[in-house]
């Protein structure tokens, strides 16, 4: 079964009007971003240059050459994983966790930053977004808000209509994360949520960072271990100790055999072999890189890409008209029944303004960023 990220939009008038929204992506860029190719090893960046100290909570990823994609021995991977292609990245660092409440909320008193769940919702410009002649909903339907996992459901019909475990929340937003009377006291060390892409490159350009590409991603969540499917060692028996995911009947019976339902702290499971906390599970990781499910083909097709950007525009034929950005990693939502997201491999899009309860990020720097 396959995860869809929902666009706020579509959730709202989907569960009101039942139609669909579209969203034209011929501003996009149209071309493939030109790949750096054929690199000399002696090239590649893998040592941290020593005049430049580790960032505080990020850790050094190594340059390194390895396989990017779906593993042949990976039978829950889908389509989009594949085919696997060589990559090569220089190295850089990452955080060793995703951006907790407390670093956003630093973040959003330095600079009085308003995200994009907490904004108005304008109806003059989601009407552009939606078939023509489609009613405007009521006003009290079009408020600020964000999507949340429904916890009360007790059965659904199928897995293939995801609204049924989802709700658009009006008041839903990072600093209640599941409505009005919901609070993040107490959860500095909790990752943040309800983020935006947007949202996610406004914190980067304020703390001097960047979302890692995926490349970058898979280099970081891989660790030591080029050949794995998991970002620890062995095989999927191990996921309760080492990751933050569903237990139980996915979406209705979760038994949080992991010690924890829903969302997680930051570092309550077991870091990768290099000191990383949490690329598989508990909330899924925004990257930069255009979601485009035939760009992988292309990948193979040009040999070994180095520091790869990845598509140069989005394609999705499952959403065609709204543009997305991968994301990687899983979260506490992920189960082999539905989308087995918690492998390296996993990718998924999601729409530019969407946020949910189970969607964050983690940002990189390189030595040239820290240099400036």
């Amino acid at each position: 079964m396959k995860f869809i990220q929902i666009k706020p939009v579509f959730l709202i008038l989907s569960l009101i009007l039942l139609i669909s929204c579209k969203h034209n992506t011929d501003k996009q860029e149209n071309q493939e971003p030109q790949q750096k190719k054929e690199l000399q090893k002696e090239q590649l960046l893998k040592k941290k240059p020593e005049e430049i100290k580790v960032p505080e909570g990020m850790v050094w990823v190594s340059g390194v050459r390895f396989t990017m994609g779906a593993k042949e021995t990976d039978e829950l991977a889908k389509p989009a994983e594949k085919p696997a292609h060589p990559v090569a990245v220089d190295g850089f660092f990452i955080d060793k966790t995703e951006v907790t409440n407390a670093e956003f909320r630093e973040f959003v008193d330095a600079t009085g930053y308003v995200t994009v769940a907490e904004r108005p919702i304008d109806w003059e410009e989601m009407k552009k977004q939606v078939p023509a002649g489609t009613p405007k909903p009521h006003d009290s339907l079009l408020q600020p808000g964000s999507l949340i996992f429904r916890k009360e459901l007790e059965k659904v019909a199928n897995l293939d209509n995801y609204t049924q475990w989802w709700e658009w929340k009006i008041g839903a937003n990072w600093r209640h994360p599941e409505g009005p009377g919901s609070s993040i006291k107490g959860k500095d060390n909790f990752p943040v949520v309800h983020i935006s892409y947007e949202d996610a490159v406004a914190y980067c350009d304020w703390a001097n960072r960047r979302l890692p590409t995926e490349a970058e991603w898979e280099a970081a969540a891989k660790g030591k271990m080029h050949g794995g499917i998991y970002t620890w060692e062995g095989n999927a028996d191990k996921i309760v100790d080492n990751a933050n995911t569903w237990q139980g009947e996915f979406p209705v019976e979760n038994n949080p055999e992991d010690g924890f339902k829903y969302v997680a702290p930051v570092r309550s499971f077991p870091p990768n072999d290099l000191g990383i906390y949490d690329m598989s599970g508990n909330v899924w990781e925004l990257t930069k890189d255009w979601f485009n499910i035939d760009f992988y083909k292309k990948a193979l097709a040009m040999g070994e890409l180095v520091n790869p950007q990845g598509a140069g525009k989005p394609f999705n034929p499952e959403n065609p008209y709204q543009p997305e950005k991968v994301m990687k990693g899983g979260s506490f939502l992920c189960h082999k029944s539905y989308c087995a997201s918690y492998r390296i491999s996993a990718r998924m899009g999601m729409t530019l303004d969407s946020g949910s309860d189970h969607v964050g990020f983690r940002t990189v720097a390189t030595p040239e960023m820290l240099k400036k």
